[in-house]
């Protein structure tokens, strides 16, 4: 009989595919807003800067607000069939999606295609944590949300040049079905590769098996050293632990900083700078090599710390504390930046300490739940988040107006304070909850 075969380190191949699905989550939804100049030139010639900037925002929040139904929509249906059937579906439709966007021709028509997009890119968020929850123990949980939350910031970086060379040779709407057939071609090694969760998966070993099960806190609900399924509450029961808030707040104050700059970054340098796509193409993924950076660092120190022997709680809060101390200087830096080098750098300050933050609370949830719940909590978080930030969006034409774009910055920097105090004031010990009856 044949011996069945196995991959060493298959976690790591695994956690790799996500990330490269948020690569061409970021591609994909970043595609409109570089092109949004020339997109606007052909449909709307007769319309005024200020015109461009409110339709803009119209769509964006379109697009946003469905992200935050999806969110709250996929954690569930995560939860219902799997990491590797969820990931196939969000990304199915999302690539379908982006190819529609080259027969949109208003804002109606662009509208509905960009709620179609949002609401199944944003199964890749609460797909990864769940993702990271079964195949990563709690140690290593805040590295690979880092190197996730990385794909995010190489997609945005990569975005900028790649979109803006093409403008030169292609039509936008050669480009959008360009892009929409990139998800296709990943579902291709993600379905041969997944298979199945770790515990049963054909081709793990068994000292990775092993590994990854003795390794999850949160797995081991009455502390007998042996895995189990955990602490998976109803969802009545999840909402009334006050750790749930915690998370859902710090989520729907941290994320608008992130909207804020993914959605106006183009804008901004065109307003204030008078720079065209190509120029925009030149000095726009310099922000996002920040968050590169700091995607990386937050879960590497993170790592760094829980194997020098502090606790979970010490070194989620220590870490998501110094990136909302990082970004809260920077954000206010912006109110007089010079030149346009000026302003990038300081954005990838900015963008550095939102990474380095936000894959640490994007961990919580494992941190606190089981696997079976983690989808769930990731969805209600994701969709606060997405609401706050399409919120902040809605007033970003009337906040930046004359392009002093200084009140939606200090916004941002009251918001890194916010999430300070409801992390510290929600989750006051940062471990594996238990129901009543287990202490």
């Amino acid at each position: 009989m044949m011996k069945s075969k196995s991959i060493s380190g298959l976690r790591w191949w695994v956690i790799a595919l996500i990330a490269i699905a948020t690569i061409i989550n970021y591609i994909d939804r970043t595609s409109f807003n570089i092109l949004w100049p020339d997109i606007f030139k052909e449909l709307y010639p007769e319309k005024d800067l200020d015109g461009h900037k409110k339709i803009y925002t119209y769509i964006s929040i379109t697009f946003l607000l469905s992200y935050a139904f999806g969110q709250a929509i996929f954690g569930k249906i995560f939860d219902w069939i799997g990491t590797r059937l969820g990931f196939a579906l969000s990304i199915s439709v999302w690539s379908i999606a982006t190819v529609f966007h080259a027969f949109a021709r208003g804002v109606v028509s662009f509208g509905i295609f960009r709620s179609i997009l949002g609401i199944a890119e944003a199964g890749n968020w609460p797909g990864a944590a769940k993702g990271n929850a079964e195949w990563f123990p709690t140690k290593e949980r805040a590295f690979a949300q880092g190197i996730f939350n990385s794909g995010a910031a190489i997609g945005g970086m990569i975005a900028f040049p790649i979109i803006s060379l093409m403008s030169v040779y292609l039509d936008w709407q050669w480009i959008f079905v360009a892009i929409g057939l990139l998800g296709f071609l990943w579902l291709i090694p993600w379905m041969y590769l997944v298979k199945s969760p770790p515990k049963e998966h054909p081709w793990i070993t068994e000292e990775e098996r092993n590994y990854i099960l003795s390794g999850q806190e949160n797995q081991d609900i009455n502390d007998d050293g042996t895995y189990d399924e955990g602490y998976n509450p109803s969802t009545e029961e999840l909402l009334k632990h006050k750790e749930s808030w915690g998370i859902i707040l710090a989520s729907a104050a941290i994320d608008p900083i992130w909207w804020l700059f993914v959605f106006w970054i183009p804008g901004y340098l065109m307003e204030v700078y008078g720079m065209d796509v190509k120029s925009v193409g030149i000095y726009a993924w310099v922000p996002y090599v920040g968050a590169m950076v700091g995607a990386w660092f937050g879960g590497l120190l993170a790592q760094n710390r829980l194997k020098a022997g502090w606790n979970v709680n010490r070194t989620r809060k220590t870490i998501i504390i110094l990136g909302c101390v990082i970004m809260l200087p920077a954000l206010l830096a912006l109110a007089n930046p010079g030149g346009p080098v000026a302003a990038v750098l300081i954005m990838a300050v900015i963008l550095f300490g939102f990474q380095t933050s936000i894959g640490n609370i994007q961990t919580l949830p494992s941190d606190y739940f089981s696997g079976k719940t983690v989808g769930t909590l990731a969805g209600f978080a994701g969709m606060a988040a997405k609401l706050t930030g399409g919120f902040l969006l809605y007033f970003i034409p009337w906040l930046t107006l004359g392009g002093n774009y200084f009140p939606a910055f200090a916004i941002g920097a009251g918001l890194a304070l916010f999430v300070i105090i409801a992390l510290l004031l929600f989750c006051p010990d940062i471990k594996p909850l238990k129901p009543e009856g287990f202490r």
